[in-house]
């Protein structure tokens, strides 16, 4: 078959925009709503997309956050449905579409973890995916009681982390359970593994007590960019989510961890490279262009500045919003999007209000604003010209947002034959290897 782009749709519940939600026609309270998240899915689904993403934060992130700014956003910070309750809701609405989590190597315990996305991926039919982050925000970390972990220590126990979990995910072989009545055998002991686990963040002895899915085990996300994360990515992942704004910078990511897939013995097309986007889309350019500048006109400057500090991870008191973006220190946080947001602002000449308005949109992923057929287009080339396996999608706002591209933009790339028109099987796994 030829390759076909794989689509994820990314769900905040406010919208990718951080003023996205105050849009007249936007839904504000999806943060409380589940049947606003079942038509979501279900709509997905009958776009084929490959899975609905779930971010998550342990807290409500108010280190970089005075109290009217955190008053004003909207974000998954101040409010979200734990993501693997959520995702257990929408598989029993679904019947093709993954659902991915994301958990916390930091706060998480690898056995319950384990224990939890195998339940979700035997209930869904096969159908979960565990977006693996590690957690650096000190108003997470301190409703764990811990305080937060330095960028290397994270990676070091993530490490050990998910290749506990693999582990525990191959305690039951698939055929361990014959469920004999009339011999009275339910299971087989000799395809039942013990884990006994012993190493230097973790003691687990095992094994798993949840039998495995129609995959298996649960599909493998990444997220971060950093060296020890694309590393990560490259032994483990079986998608990658990662946040490049123009196409040499995505050639490059892309090529990189392919080529770091081959040093870990894995083969080119084991792992899918999907970029963000957040597309703003609409019949004319200069409709889309409208609709962006409104919600853009909507960025509260409180909340703008302190959302780019979180980007950041740095402080960014006694800095002029109006002057250029002078010299930040080292961060502790997402250091990919540290270097990202650093280098546009150099190479841009941008003051950080210029630079708060451009992470407003995309939060460092690609933003695209025009007609069906140029957000197409740009799709396309990166697909076509060693960019990326596929995307995720990150509407702007809900639901219009993810309606206008399924109205304008899946038909072009319908119609380019660049996404599937059925899916080739039941679980994730099958969706993504086709």
């Amino acid at each position: 078959m030829p390759r076909q782009m794989k689509l994820g749709l990314f769900v905040l519940p406010s919208g990718q925009h951080i003023a996205g939600w105050r849009l007249p026609e936007a839904q504000a309270d999806m943060h409380v709503d589940f049947a606003s998240y079942r038509t979501l899915a279900r709509r997905a689904e009958e776009a084929r997309f490959d899975m609905l993403f779930v971010a998550d934060n342990d807290g409500v992130q108010a280190g970089a956050w005075s109290r009217e700014a955190l008053s004003r956003t909207a974000n998954r910070f101040a409010a979200q449905f734990e993501p693997l309750t959520l995702l257990s809701a929408i598989a029993a609405c679904t019947t093709h579409l993954g659902v991915v989590g994301t958990a916390s190597t930091t706060y998480f315990d690898p056995y319950r973890l384990a224990r939890q996305f195998a339940s979700l991926d035997l209930l869904s039919g096969g159908r979960a995916a565990w977006n693996i982050v590690t957690s650096h925000d000190a108003s997470a970390a301190a409703n764990f009681g811990i305080a937060p972990l330095e960028h290397a220590a994270r990676y070091e126990r993530a490490e050990e982390f998910v290749g506990l979990v693999e582990k525990l995910w191959r305690s039951w072989e698939p055929d361990a359970f014959p469920r004999d009545k009339a011999g009275g055998v339910f299971f087989d002991p000799a395809r039942l593994h013990a884990q006994h686990h012993e190493g230097r963040h973790f003691r687990v002895s095992g094994p798993l007590n949840v039998a495995p899915s129609a995959q298996g085990h649960p599909v493998l996300v990444q997220a971060g960019s950093s060296g020890p994360g694309r590393d990560l990515a490259a032994r483990k992942a079986e998608v990658v989510f990662t946040a490049q704004t123009n196409l040499r910078d995505a050639q490059a990511f892309y090529a990189d961890i392919r080529r770091r897939a081959a040093d870990f013995g894995r083969a080119p097309d084991a792992l899918k490279i999907m970029p963000g986007v957040s597309c703003i889309a609409a019949a004319t350019e200069a409709e889309a262009r409208d609709r962006f500048e409104a919600m853009q006109s909507l960025i509260d400057p409180a909340v703008g500045l302190a959302h780019l500090q979180t980007l950041l991870g740095v402080s960014l008191e006694g800095h002029a919003l109006d002057e250029p973006v002078r010299e930040l220190p080292a961060s502790n946080a997402m250091q990919s999007r540290h270097a990202l947001f650093l280098g546009m602002a150099r190479e841009e000449g941008l003051t950080l209000r210029q630079l708060y308005q451009r992470a407003a949109g995309a939060k460092g992923h690609l933003l695209l604003v025009g007609t069906g057929a140029q957000i197409a287009g740009t799709l396309a080339r990166w697909f076509e010209e060693g960019a990326a396996d596929g995307f995720n999608v990150m509407p702007p706002y809900l639901p219009g947002g993810f309606d206008d591209f399924v109205t304008h933009v899946l038909p072009e790339l319908r119609s380019r034959g660049l996404v599937r028109e059925a899916y080739a099987g039941t679980t994730l796994r099958e969706n993504l290897a086709q």
